[in-house]
């Protein structure tokens, strides 16, 4: 079975030895947090972490994103929460502005570092994601320009 900690942490510090690739961000991704903290570890300069989510609740967001703020990476969020995958327009919407309230509220986040990833699903994933791709396609541009309600 592979360890991931063990692969992060050495390709982490192979690229470390690379001029022209330590001198760029580096998104640190994975689905398990204890090979995304390996990578924090030993990355150098700034990061990005890809990804973390409400889908634990608002107590787990927080303590990864401390650790990702105590690291100075930048954070990739994720519309879930609690409920699941947010699946309409107005709950990724709802979510990330949740989140964004947490981390910049909270977390001490600057909004230059945050990403969000309201998950636009592909169209053949289920025939009704036609529609909300389509509209939700079109939505960020209309979301950035109104302010995140307190």
């Amino acid at each position: 079975m592979l360890d991931s900690e063990r692969v992060m942490t050495d390709f982490m510090n192979y690229i470390a030895t690379e001029p022209e690739i330590a001198r760029v961000p580096i998104v640190i991704d994975s689905s398990k947090w204890s090979v995304i903290l390996a990578g924090l570890k030993c990355v150098q300069g700034k990061s990005v972490v890809n990804s973390i989510s409400l889908k634990e609740g608002e107590q787990d967001f927080l303590q990864k994103a401390s650790v990702v703020r105590r690291y100075g990476a930048g954070v990739v969020v994720m519309a879930f929460d609690e409920k699941g995958q947010a699946d309409t327009i107005d709950r990724k919407v709802a979510i990330c502005q949740r989140a964004y309230r947490l981390l910049t509220g909270q977390a001490g986040f600057a909004a230059t570092d945050i990403i969000f990833d309201p998950n636009i699903l592909a169209i053949a994933t289920v025939s009704r994601n036609t529609t909300s791709t389509r509209s939700t396609s079109s939505r960020p541009r209309e979301s950035s320009r109104r302010p995140v309600p307190e």
